[in-house]
């Protein structure tokens, strides 16, 4: 068993019920490093290019890379991956709790689930014991109600990851939920379990991960423990989890209100941290691992409606379900954020969709007639639970919305298709760019759609002008090559992002946990290479230069802020392509967005080229070879 694995992966053909025990491939980890490297890998090996997302053909993938499980701050994370029923590229979405943990201690390291299984099963693990158990009895529950009976009937020690009815019945953004709170939320993955007919993992498991170096990693990481508990971010993240960023993101002008059409939003008090605190905890609660508790278990009470418990909400679903749906009680927002995780949605897409939809609504493309009679207004929780129903199980006009805003517009039109906030299929996180250009070029440019954990460059678009493209892009290559590393070693980047460990001191627990002797640079570059596998993918799939994919909608260069700090601020189309040009020169792309030859054989990926070049996007050669700003370690003084 190497070090830091577990030693075992698993092949599930659905079809047949096989469960197949294959050693750990060392060789594949040392290259991809587990996580999103792993199934950046698998899925472009193995997904034929023309297979249906939610098809036979499409792989789903559950991996917890290197480092979960291990003796390092927050490693709690477990990824999951297929080809995004979304975007129609690669994707992949991780989260926190134990199950990524509990997998390795169950003695597995990847599970790779093939066709599809003839009714409704899930996959119970109990150390050596594997079996795909009926689901029948579990199917039509909603994710949250599924885990609590799995819980029930196995016992308390099972980690448990579900889908709801959203992915059961193919929403496109479904999400995987685990822990009663945590979600796998993006890129559709739900989706994907649902349409294997997979409704849950099940796993216990309680055998030890061997390391290298046992003694060091222990007295590093009691280091950064004591050096952490006094870091000053650590009051506030305790206190209020991420949704201390609500108050801050509302005064940089950068939240999300009313669909984006503006960036500061007046209620801003009603729904804030403070009002989460006071109104909805419960306790605080941490993933495994973890000191920081960031997590918050909370109850939602609103008079009429059963009062309700989940986990959050955190500053993507306070924005993207508060502010940008014009909620004014922080109850709501709870209670919506309550009704995506039981029906097994993406709270994020979840956000963008309503708002989408209220929008159209407020504009007069949709009506009380597409809506069962009800209104969609501004505000009104009442209103987001019937659409929220109508979406879930595909009724009437929620069939239009079941696969996000993006093919929503497609099929409203007149003119909606400006504010359907989405990039690549994937609706955007709860940051506006329009004042924040740095951060508008990350959701371009993410791989997987629009994300926000692929690269956050917002302090960096404060301390260099708010109004200045120039430069951002180094930035955002810069940030798409570390962030991503914590997905694929399956750990969480807050204490990094929040706390100050240093890239060098994580870099540093890995050595000590694989004796790989690895540096940062090094670890920068296998990012490298899964980020241009990743674009290949994309684009071999999708059948288009990479430039045509890396535009946002319309809103972004058409309407300037309309209020708030920000009024009349916004970027107009040519600064999007002035940054898309920087930043293909940075990421060493030619003008249409395509890696070259050059590149992908300098990051051992030759086969790629050879993809791309017959269907005719290989990138043409940059004059005077590969540019050395790519991969630059580029970090401005607000790191």
């Amino acid at each position: 068993m190497a070090n830091g694995l577990a030693g075992t992966t698993l092949r599930i053909n659905l079809n047949t019920g096989d469960i197949r025990r294959l050693p750990t491939d060392e060789v594949l980890y040392r290259r991809w490093h587990g996580g999103r490297g792993i199934t950046a890998k698998i899925l472009y090996d193995e997904v034929p290019r023309d297979a249906d997302p939610l098809g036979p053909k499409n792989i789903f993938i559950v991996n917890a890379g290197i480092m979960s499980g291990c003796y390092i701050p927050a490693g709690s994370k477990v990824e999951f991956g297929s080809v995004s029923p979304l975007t129609n590229g690669p994707g992949d979405s991780n989260m926190g709790g134990h199950l990524g943990p509990t997998l390795k201690f169950a003695g597995y390291d990847l599970i790779i689930f093939e066709g599809v299984s003839p009714k409704p099963v899930y996959l119970f693990i109990d150390n050596e014991t594997i079996e795909l158990r009926d689901a029948s009895g579990y199917w039509g529950l909603k994710s949250l109600d599924c885990e609590k009976k799995l819980k029930d009937d196995l016992g308390e020690d099972f980690e448990i990851a579900t889908i709801g009815p959203a992915g059961e019945n193919g929403i496109l953004f479904s999400c995987i939920t685990h822990d009663f709170g945590r979600q796998a939320g993006r890129t559709g993955q739900g989706a994907v379990m649902g349409s294997k007919k997979l409704k849950a993992i099940a796993v216990r498991g309680n055998k030890s991960i061997q390391v290298k170096d046992l003694d060091s990693l222990e007295k590093q990481v009691t280091g950064i423990i004591l050096r952490t508990q006094k870091h000053p971010n650590m009051v506030p993240w305790q206190k209020y989890g991420t949704a201390f960023f609500i108050q801050w993101s509302n005064a940089n002008a950068v939240i999300p209100a009313y669909n984006f059409q503006t960036t500061f939003y007046e209620d801003i008090d009603k729904i804030d941290g403070d009002q989460l605190v006071e109104k909805c905890l419960i306790t605080d609660k941490a993933c495994f691992g973890c000191w920081m508790n960031c997590g918050k278990y909370t109850k939602a009470v609103i008079p009429g409606k059963p009062e309700v418990h989940l986990e959050g909400p955190e500053y993507e679903t306070g924005s993207l379900c508060g502010s940008n749906l014009g909620m004014k009680d922080i109850n709501h927002v709870a209670y919506i954020n309550w009704l995506l995780d039981n029906l097994g949605l993406d709270s994020m897409s979840g956000g963008g969709v309503i708002a989408f939809a209220m929008e159209c609504f407020q504009r007069g493309l949709i009506k009380e007639q597409d809506l069962e009679g009800h209104t969609l207004k501004w505000g009104s929780v009442d209103d987001v639970e019937h659409f929220l129903d109508m979406v879930a199980h595909r009724r009437g006009v929620g069939d239009w919305f079941a696969g996000g805003t993006k093919r929503a517009a497609a099929k409203i039109g007149r003119g909606s298709e400006k504010f359907a906030m989405q990039v690549k299929g994937q609706e955007m996180s709860g940051y506006d760019g329009r004042w924040a250009p740095g951060m508008l070029l990350s959701y371009m440019t993410a791989d997987i759609g629009a994300h926000h954990n692929r690269s956050w460059t917002i302090t960096v678009d404060m301390a260099e002008g708010r109004e200045r493209v120039e430069g951002r892009a180094k930035i955002v290559v810069y940030l798409q090559h570390i962030r991503p590393l914590f997905d694929t070693w399956c750990i969480c980047r807050l204490f990094w992002g929040e706390l100050d460990i240093t890239p060098e001191e994580i870099v540093e627990s890995l050595n000590h946990i694989t004796g790989w002797g690895i540096s940062v640079d090094q670890a920068l570059r296998t990012s490298e290479m899964i980020w241009n596998l990743n674009r290949c993918h994309y684009m071999e799939r999708n059948r288009d230069n990479g430039r045509a994919f890396d535009y946002p909608p319309a809103r972004a260069w058409e309407d300037k802020i309309p209020s708030g700090p920000g009024k009349g601020k916004g970027l107009s189309l040519a600064q999007i392509d002035q940054m898309l040009d920087e930043y293909y020169a940075a990421r060493g792309w030619d003008k249409k967005g395509n890696p070259t030859r050059e590149l992908l054989q300098d990051l051992g990926i030759d086969y790629a080229a050879d993809n791309l070049e017959k269907l005719g996007f290989l990138g043409e050669p940059i004059p005077g070879g590969i540019p050395p700003v790519r991969g630059e370690k580029y970090k401005p003084k607000a790191f």
